[in-house]
């Protein structure tokens, strides 16, 4: 989708180039690279890639649909994409927000990338709770997302 975004919009292509430039101080690779699928395999496969890239994207794509007179009356996100909430919605600006998603990603690689796994399931909080009971201390719910929802203006 990012190579194809490149190609196909100028202001996409325009938002991720802003992208890159904030995110050049931080990150050792390149943002459009990645983006295009030409970076090598290694460096696809490190989080402190993934997460700028996909911070890159969002904000990318938020500025496409903004183009396309898509206005929100509000953002939010979860992780890297409460990042790009926070940059798209004016709170911070785009060189503050690559900052902290690339250092922030520096520091999960650093510090906790390789200590254990996640994985996601189909279960509410408490369901899943009470199946990892039998491996307390060992294993914990880490992350609760609420459902999204969507629906047509009248």
């Amino acid at each position: 989708m990012g190579r194809t975004l490149l190609e196909g919009s100028a202001v996409f292509r325009a938002r991720i180039d802003e992208c890159a430039r904030a995110l050049r101080p931080w990150v050792d690779w390149s943002l459009t690279d990645v983006l295009r699928g030409e970076a090598d395999e290694q460096t696809l496969g490190r989080v402190d890639v993934v997460q700028p890239a996909s911070f890159a994207m969002m904000v990318g794509l938020a500025a496409l649909w903004e183009s396309l007179g898509v206005r929100p009356d509000a953002v939010v996100g979860h992780s890297q994409g409460e990042i790009a909430a926070a940059c798209v919605a004016g709170v911070l600006s785009l060189a503050d927000a690559a900052r902290i998603v690339a250092v922030r990603s520096q520091a999960i690689a650093t510090t906790l990338s390789g200590r254990g796994g996640m994985a996601s399931v189909m279960l509410g909080a408490d369901e899943a709770n009470d199946r990892l009971a039998a491996w307390a201390g060992r294993l914990e719910v880490a992350v609760v997302n609420m459902p999204v929802l969507g629906g047509r203006r009248r």
